[in-house]
């Protein structure tokens, strides 16, 4: 039996809250983006990281007590509507399920890579099949329920920080008994427009703590759950980030790293098999296989509980508003979001689809941002500033962005504009509000 706008049920206490957001932020960004933020910073790479996590912090403050006040699903796409109008909450949501429908299909596509360079096989045409097969198992798994699916989540977790901190402790051990090579730690000089935009990539890194709002109609006692969730996860990742670019930055310096992103699907494991320890380039492949795994698990919580809300609200076919009775889990709004990830992971680019992220998250999280500058005085956690700095530092680094990357991105706003005029005239109806804390 289903209910077409049936409740979620809030199971997710700070500890699955946290490991959600770890599980999405741990996967291409630690992997992937570092490289191709090295790439673009040079030896700026390391403080492109810590100003990305900075502006993260921010911005999840942000979203923390947007979520807090009104704890349901959907995110910035419910705020938007809530604090802001209904046109800009409805290109919050239509930013975001672009954006991350590309990063989940790149996080399969991923996955895919590196199960088969541990396997030893060079069939590349076992990459799309591969990915397919993730989708199809993780959407099984999120089908199951947000328990059975954080259960997973945290064996997930648990590998990839494993490998990463294993990492960081050779690293650390075989390449730090002498001082630390500060040159390979300096921005050059003239280069602000290169830092920014290394910065406005790492901030993608970083966005996976948003699935913790958007979770937000699954969390018990959000008001106190989402704000301490958010700054964990940043916190954490954050470390962990800084970490694995230092030791990548000391061992090989950031041109090198750069080199090794663009040739290599495995540039850490390269890396690790630099520093001769026995078994360490295995351990590290294995914990890019469960990130990716997690990217992908926790993206399609996130893209399903949007598509949820825009249901409920008839920016999309009511149908897909539905709720299992048994399970709690928006089924036919998984089931779109999963056939979504699949038609993209057929065609998807790392790059591509990593920069046209950046700029969709940061419309998106403007966005929230300027929500945030919404609230009465009596709703507020955090003081008025800490939203202004989020909405600055986005557009500051949007304006970054490679000129077509932005271009298409706008297309994809126009295109957004006109199917909100089209589903409002026949899908719309005011939505039953789903706030009780």
């Amino acid at each position: 039996m289903n209910e077409p706008a049936g409740k979620l049920r809030r199971e997710l206490g700070i500890s699955g809250a946290v490991v959600t957001g770890l599980g999405s932020i741990l996967g291409t960004g630690v992997f992937v983006s570092i490289g191709i933020a090295a790439e673009v910073a040079g030896n700026g790479v390391v403080a492109a990281i810590v100003a990305a996590g900075v502006v993260a912090i921010c911005n999840g403050l942000s979203s923390a007590q947007l979520a807090a006040n009104h704890p349901v699903s959907g995110g910035t796409y419910e705020y938007g509507y809530r604090w802001l109008s209904p046109t800009l909450g409805f290109l919050a949501g239509w930013m975001f399920l672009c954006a991350k429908s590309a990063s989940a299909a790149t996080a399969a596509l991923g996955f895919a890579g590196y199960v088969l360079r541990l396997a030893g096989s060079e069939q590349t045409g076992l990459l799309v099949p591969l990915a397919l097969l993730a989708v199809i198992l993780l959407t099984i798994v999120t089908l199951l329920g947000i328990r059975r699916t954080s259960q997973v989540n945290i064996t997930i977790v648990a590998t990839t920080c494993l490998s990463l901190s294993t990492f960081v402790v050779f690293g650390v051990g075989t390449h730090f008994d002498e001082v630390i090579r500060w040159e390979r730690l300096v921005p050059e000089e003239g280069s602000w427009s290169a830092f920014a935009q290394a910065t406005g990539l790492m901030f993608v890194a970083y966005t996976g703590y948003g699935r913790i709002a958007t979770l937000g109609e699954e969390v018990q006692q959000p008001r106190r759950t989402i704000p301490l969730a958010v700054i964990v996860t940043l916190l954490i990742s954050m470390g962990l980030y800084a970490a694995v670019a230092l030791v990548a930055v000391q061992i090989v310096g950031a041109e090198r790293l750069a080199e090794l992103t663009r040739t290599s699907a495995a540039p850490l494991e390269a890396i690790a098999g630099e520093m001769g320890v026995p078994g360490l380039p295995l351990l590290l492949a294995v914990g890019a296989v469960t990130a990716m795994l997690g990217v992908l698990l926790n993206l399609l919580l996130g893209l399903s509980r949007v598509v949820l809300a825009m249901g409920r609200r008839g920016d999309l076919p009511t149908s897909f508003s539905a709720v299992h009775a048994s399970s709690g889990v928006p089924w036919a709004a998984t089931l779109l979001v999963a056939a979504i990830i699949a038609g993209i992971a057929a065609v998807g680019s790392v790059r591509l689809a990593w920069s046209f992220s950046a700029f969709t998250v940061l419309v998106y999280y403007a966005i929230t941002n300027a929500c945030a500058l919404r609230l009465r005085p009596a709703e507020r956690l955090y003081p008025v500033w800490i939203p202004v700095l989020g909405l600055v530092s986005c557009l500051s680094l949007a304006l970054w962005v490679e000129r077509e990357i932005a271009i298409a991105g706008g297309a994809v706003l126009l295109v957004g504009l006109g199917w909100h005029g089209i589903a409002r005239r026949r899908f719309y109806a005011q939505p039953k509000q789903n706030e009780a804390n």
